[in-house]
């Protein structure tokens, strides 16, 4: 392997040298806040390696694709990895010394979504979900005394292994038909095996794509995420909701362009369904919850419904080339306008709520007695909504430009009732925040604390990409899938 092909995978082999370091580190001395150093100061340095690889982009190996799309997902991955990191300090008090190996497990699961967001070969796919899945099955159950955390953990491994028994048997029997597991094989070879072998073509798309629906919760196969959303501990509720969904995300979209499985009219119908049926479904049983974790859960549901929309928007790449650079920056913008409205109510969840039952009935009062976590709560349930001036707004504008370009008025129609209803659930949590408290302490700036500079951060990360969204649009065009 050449020297610049090791500067590519910088990022790969430097979170991999922190994994390393933890394990000795875990081996000479317990200590929960030294890991919880050691963790943090790797990610920092695995972010800056991903910055450096950015000149040394291509492909390394038939495994794996380094360029500027991956490595950008890779920054924001890295970036949500470490607001976990932030909340989980003070969350495993009662874990004695077993805490050092929820770092350990953070950054195995953080190493196989960026292997996910960089993969070409259906082998990296499945190495990377697996290397991601396992470590947070372990993520999960982490709190020993906590009875809901293992429910959930349980529930999410017997479901999670189903789902990937059914994405290995769906990417054999394409190997079957087309005898190619890089997704440039299969998509050089799936048309001509469609001719001949269209009903394995067919059941091994259908059920790869299930396999993958299931991970992204997309309606039918959302069952699980609620009970584990709220199960989990909220740090990692943070994980699942933009590191885990959002590289797999990713690599969903690699595999769908790469493997040219927009040219069947059949699997474009399937997907119109699933992404119109998880618009509503997720926005429609997200109306009578009360819990936010579970909120959050069911308005995940239909927001992978919304960017499933630009999955099928590719199925008009052959009539023009300007549907894809249209739906690559539609999808750029709005999987990072989510995953940063999702870290920035997630954070507010865990700083106000703790590890308590995220009941909507815990945040009142909290514009009068912590302003700052409310106003980022605030921001980021507008920014869910799609209100305007913030990052939200500018995903939906972008999604409502493909959909009209590429003709797609169902998934429109979906679009608008969806965020339509979306809206009351998202403004209920506001006027609980608003509503009168009988502690009005106030807040000064001069006494934030750190969990209000990072609540404050990525409120104004928000705030910046939905005013100012000429420099990000700069970047993701600059990026190429």
């Amino acid at each position: 392997m050449t020297l610049s092909k090791l500067f590519a995978l910088a990022p790969i082999l430097l979170i991999s040298f922190t994994i390393i370091l933890l394990v000795l580190h875990a081996s000479l001395k317990r200590d929960h806040k030294s890991a919880w150093y050691i963790s943090s100061l790797g990610l920092v340095v695995t972010l800056w390696g991903t910055y450096y690889a950015l000149d040394y982009t291509q492909q390394v190996t038939v495994l794996i694709k380094v360029d500027q799309w991956g490595l950008l997902f890779t920054g924001f991955i890295l970036v949500s990895t470490l607001a976990s990191l932030a909340i989980s300090r003070d969350v495993f008090e009662s874990e004695g010394n077993r805490k050092e190996e929820y770092y350990l497990l953070i950054l195995l699961s953080t190493l196989g979504a960026i292997v996910l967001c960089q993969s070409s070969h259906v082998v990296s796919l499945l190495l990377g979900m697996e290397l991601m899945g396992i470590a947070v099955y372990a993520m999960i159950a982490f709190p020993e005394d906590d009875s809901l955390s293992l429910e959930a953990s349980i529930k999410y491994l017997i479901l999670s292994a189903c789902a990937s028994a059914m994405l290995l048997f769906g990417f054999a029997l394409l190997y079957a038909a087309t005898g190619e597991l890089s997704y440039t094989g299969i998509g050089s070879k799936v048309a001509s095996a469609y001719e001949s072998n269209s009903l394995i073509v067919v059941a091994g798309t259908a059920m790869v794509l299930s396999g993958i629906g299931f991970k992204l919760s997309l309606v039918p196969f959302h069952m699980w995420t609620p009970d584990v959303y709220e199960g989990a501990p909220t740090p990692v509720t943070n994980f699942l909701a933009t590191v885990s969904k959002g590289s797999m995300f990713v690599a969903l979209t690699r595999l769908f362009i790469d493997g040219q499985f927009y040219r069947f009219p059949s699997l474009i119908v399937a997907l119109t369904v699933i992404s119109f049926a998880s618009m509503l479904i997720g926005n429609l049983l997200a109306l009578k919850q009360k819990n936010v974790k579970r909120l959050l859960a069911f308005s995940s549901i239909a927001h992978f419904g919304y960017l499933l929309m630009v999955i099928v928007g590719f199925s008009s790449l052959p009539e023009t080339q300007k549907i894809l650079d249209l739906g690559k920056d539609a999808l750029t913008f709005y999987l990072v306008a989510y995953i940063l409205s999702t870290l920035a109510a997630i954070v507010v969840v865990a700083n106000v709520a703790k590890e308590k039952k995220a009941q909507i009935d815990v945040f009142s009062g909290l514009f009068w007695n912590r302003p700052t976590q409310a106003a980022t709560l605030t921001i980021a349930m507008l920014s869910f909504a799609g209100i305007p001036l913030t990052a939200g707004f500018m995903g939906k504008f972008y999604l409502i430009t493909l959909g009209l370009d590429a003709r797609l008025w169902l998934l429109l129609s979906g679009l608008v009732i969806g965020s339509a209803i979306a809206v009351y659930y998202y403004l209920r949590v506001i006027f609980a925040m608003s509503s009168p408290s009988d502690e009005t302490t106030g807040q000064s700036l001069r006494s934030l604390n750190w969990q209000d500079a990072l609540a404050l951060l990525l409120l104004l990360s928000v705030l910046y990409i939905g005013t100012w969204p000429q420099p990000f649009i700069e970047l993701s065009q600059m990026s190429q899938i």
